[in-house]
């Protein structure tokens, strides 16, 4: 049974060899396949080119299991692979630890206003009025993370690894998903609920897939419940927030800012009106990108699928 790998990253073949029967074989996801790899049973997928997906999903009638190190596979799902013989599993869990820690970073940004001494630095001005005496968490603005309430909108484990992170930070954490209840400690709300909940927001990070059920979840509508101070953090899809209602919100102050990690459409354009926005901060894609324990991933589920066990992440 062959098993193909990307070159996108090192994985240690040695990590996962030794199964019977199993022979590893790396390839470049920029590229068709190799036609004597085209009978593999599995693939990893990491970074591919979507002419390589294709290709691969019109001319690999063996394969019957695709690992993505994505934790959102969208480009496999989009790929034309016929999910109804072929497992789709994702790599949740690999980017808990980066993308929590980005969040972290824009969140600090945003509230001790680096984005902006940097602006400054950059004119060889003293931005006088960012230090020296300060208020000490005013109600009217998001300086801290002590006492800030922080509202993660989709608790899944990105979230349970952030929020540890911010309540060590002083912050108030709660959480929406759609399914209620304490999760590791924290209150997690439905999303009926988010009406009153954004009002009593500071910071509102977001980490909801991509999916049509998310598209433009943070609209014109919700947006005007935040408080003016309020800062949104978006390190899930792009496609989850309203980028024109954003944009207006920003331009009119009606929202403190913004920290956006992903777009609707990436990279962001040239013509983008968001380049220029009132204080809004442009991370490129930059939160995940470094899979954690993907070799132990790959190992456990290969285990799962040789015994004919239910395979972890199915999408």
């Amino acid at each position: 049974m062959k098993l193909l790998y990307p070159t996108s990253l090192y994985l240690n073949p040695s990590k996962i060899e030794g199964f019977p029967t199993l022979t590893l074989h790396p390839y470049d996801p920029q590229s068709e396949i190799p036609s004597p790899l085209l009978d593999a049973s599995v693939l990893v997928t990491w970074a591919n080119s979507q002419a390589n997906l294709r290709h691969a999903a019109a001319n690999m009638p063996n394969l019957r299991w695709i690992q993505s190190l994505a934790a959102g596979p969208n480009d496999v799902l989009s790929a034309g692979f016929d999910t109804s013989r072929i497992t789709v599993t994702t790599g949740s869990g690999l980017h808990d630890h980066t993308v929590a820690e980005h969040t972290l970073a824009l969140l600090l940004n945003a509230a001790r206003r680096f984005y902006e001494m940097r602006d400054f630095q950059l004119q060889g001005k003293w931005p006088g009025h960012l230090g020296g005496p300060q208020p000490d968490r005013p109600a009217d603005r998001f300086t801290t993370l002590r006492d800030a309430r922080v509202l993660i909108w989709g608790f899944g484990n990105i979230a349970k690894t952030l929020a540890p992170y911010l309540t060590g930070l002083g912050a108030k954490v709660r959480g929406v998903a759609r399914s209620t209840g304490v999760r590791d400690g924290y209150e997690v709300y439905g999303e009926d609920r988010l009406g009153e909940l954004l009002k009593e927001t500071d910071a509102l990070v977001m980490i909801l897939p991509g999916s049509e059920s998310t598209r433009h979840a943070l609209n014109k509508e919700r947006l005007a419940l935040l408080p003016k101070h309020a800062w949104i953090v978006n390190v899930g899809r792009g496609t989850s927030v309203d980028e024109e209602a954003l944009f207006q919100a920003l331009e009119e102050e009606t929202i403190g800012g913004a920290a956006l990690d992903v777009f609707e459409t990436e990279p962001l354009p040239e013509a983008s009106k968001l380049w220029k926005a009132k204080n809004l901060i442009v991370s490129p894609h930059a939160a995940g990108g470094r899979p954690q324990g993907s070799e132990e991933l790959i190992v456990d589920n290969l285990r799962r699928f040789l015994a004919g066990q239910a395979l972890r992440n199915v999408i």
